[in-house]
């Protein structure tokens, strides 16, 4: 079975198991061990989200212990599960399918609110910007880093080597006006950390504080440093997960 999960990310340690911690996929793996009789099997989520980040389109897949229907699946799910938590869909899929390998494209957006005082109630989904930013200028700077390029510039690093730096992002773009902006992130695959730092570069830019030249540089001599710091994480929803022959979250 496979499933795509929306959650409200705030109050997780993000999406993998942790000892002693609440994590998205610990909450799923015990909804799973009540209806398989107290042994839950292990779920595979299409990739990982940091501490307060968002998904509306995660992909899991699972080997069912009991035979049930999808839709059952999808409604004793969420009659277990928090309210932070949601299973929106759960479908039948092959028994060599897997959600992380298998997935060909993955959407990030970072969401921002760009005006002198944000609405409460958009404090754990936007990042607040009070300052005008330059659009046109953070348009071009998305330009600049579509592509197949080294990204190692744009990756935090995790104390471990990476075994490749190099990704495709076949899309980046600003959309929006103020004072709602949405920057739309998707990649073959992302770095950790990476679309934060994207945004982080994207703002800085947007700010005057990084010239479009500098981030070209970014790319021309790959490393890590602090040019493209990273933007919080409340903002960063993982949206969609797309598999071969395009079908997406809505219909993995």
């Amino acid at each position: 079975m496979a499933a795509t999960v929306a959650y409200d990310g705030t109050d997780f340690q993000g999406w993998q198991v942790q000892p002693d911690t609440r994590t998205v996929q610990s909450e799923i793996e015990k909804a799973l061990a009540v209806l398989n009789g107290g042994k839950s099997p292990r779920i595979h989520g299409s990739g990982r989200t940091d501490t307060g980040v968002h998904a509306r389109g995660q992909v899991f897949h699972f080997d069912p212990l009991r035979m049930m229907t999808p839709e059952k699946w999808k409604s004793a799910l969420n009659g277990l599960l928090p309210e932070d938590i949601r299973i929106l869909k759960v479908v039948e899929v092959s028994p060599d399918f897997h959600a992380r390998f298998d997935a060909v494209k993955k959407q990030y957006r970072y969401f921002i609110y760009m005006e002198e005082v944000m609405p409460p109630e958009l404090r754990k989904i936007r990042h607040h910007v009070r300052s005008l930013l330059d659009l046109e200028a953070m348009r071009k700077g998305a330009g600049v880093l579509q592509g197949a390029h080294d990204f190692r510039s744009f990756s935090a690093n995790r104390g471990k080597p990476e075994t490749s730096t190099l990704r495709n992002v076949m899309t980046l773009r600003l959309e929006g006006e103020a004072p709602e902006l949405c920057l739309i992130a998707e990649a073959d695959g992302f770095l950790y950390k990476m679309v934060r730092q994207l945004a982080g570069a994207l703002l800085r830019i947007g700010l005057g504080e990084l010239s479009l030249g500098e981030l070209e540089n970014l790319l021309r001599y790959p490393d890590r440093n602090h040019l493209a710091p990273t933007a919080p994480p409340q903002a960063l929803f993982l949206w969609q997960v797309t598999y071969p022959g395009g079908s997406r979250h809505e219909c993995i």
